[in-house]
């Protein structure tokens, strides 16, 4: 799949379009989900160009993986869902595909916790 370049994640990254930031490094961007599914929903992406977790693994450097790795626990950190914290845990998802609901094609993932979660995240709407 090529990657689009207009995208609503790209644009958010062009500045084009405001985000409610979370946290931000290097090559990670992370920012509130605008139609959360839990009391803690947020997105973190990277900010190549990457369509999928496929792409990612395959493209992204060393660099960005571990970059976006620590966006992901900086936000569990900041957000207060990390065990380390004092929260109860979250969940990690990355929706790739049709069949695994991705809506924006660009690779990210959902920080989602802060209360628990059930099924929601793992079934189709």
């Amino acid at each position: 799949m090529i990657y689009d370049k207009n995208n609503i994640f790209a644009k958010i990254l062009r500045k084009e379009i405001p985000c409610n930031k979370v946290y931000e490094n290097e090559h990670s961007l992370a920012f509130d989900d605008i139609n959360p599914q839990a009391k803690v929903h947020v997105l973190v992406i990277p900010k190549g160009p990457y369509v999928d977790v496929d792409d990612f693994s395959k493209n992204a450097s060393k660099e960005e993986i571990a970059s976006l790795m620590h966006a992901v626990a900086e936000v569990c950190k900041i957000t207060k869902v990390s065990l380390t914290e004092g929260g109860n845990g979250f969940r990690l998802i990355a929706n790739t595909g049709p069949d695994g609901c991705q809506e924006v094609p660009h690779f990210h993932y959902h920080v989602m916790g802060g209360e628990p979660m059930g099924l929601r995240g793992l079934r189709k709407p």
